[in-house]
């Protein structure tokens, strides 16, 4: 047994010290493991809403974004697009989309919020290929209307609001995914008005 004074100032240093050290060996282990507990971001981005600049889409023009790991369109309709639209009900196997292919607040001819732009899942309903944009000559394959889809796999067609057309492999429209605008140059895909 020593009988030499004791430090009590070099013991406080020594037991804050150990602490300190052992507090930061803690949080080291800690927030990679807390870090683990996140989905990657490759699980975010299958599933997490896609945000899509509108602002500089002219009309005609179709962007393609992936959500979900699907594509996804996004296409300007001019003011005679919207006028065709109304006029080829009587072509269409689902003209009014009783379907349920859209969230409940896509209604109306044009499936869409705001009817110059068009959101859809550009994925055939028949067997999953993806139809063809046809901006220009879709009149060869449904005369009178001209512009649509054309699913090159099996031949089913689209109008520009993604409504399947009679006598087509194809047995339902195209699917609207859910949506919501940021403002004006923005939407956001996935995601509806209560959770955007």
């Amino acid at each position: 047994m020593s009988n030499a004074p004791v430090n009590s100032g070099r013991r406080r240093f020594l037991t804050l010290s150990t602490a300190v050290v052992g507090g930061v060996g803690a949080a080291a282990v800690a927030v990679p493991f807390l870090k683990s507990w996140n989905p990657s971001a490759k699980a975010k981005a299958a599933g997490a809403p896609v945000e899509v600049d509108i602002s500089k889409i002219e009309d005609g023009q179709l962007i393609r974004v992936i959500w979900q790991g699907k594509p996804v369109w996004v296409v300007r309709r001019g003011e005679q697009t919207l006028e065709e639209l109304n006029g080829i009900g009587d072509k269409l196997r689902d003209p009014e989309s009783q379907e349920p292919q859209q969230p409940e607040y896509i209604t109306g001819a044009y499936r869409s919020i705001k009817p110059e732009i068009f959101i859809a899942v550009g994925l055939c309903t028949h067997l999953g290929c993806s139809p063809t944009y046809l901006p220009d000559s879709f009149g060869e394959q449904v005369q009178g209307v001209t512009s649509g889809f054309f699913c090159p796999c099996h031949g089913s067609k689209f109008d520009m609001a993604g409504r399947v057309f009679q006598s087509v492999p194809a047995p339902l429209n195209l699917v609207v995914p859910p949506y919501v605008y940021l403002d004006d140059n923005r939407v956001l895909v996935g995601a509806d008005e209560g959770n955007a």
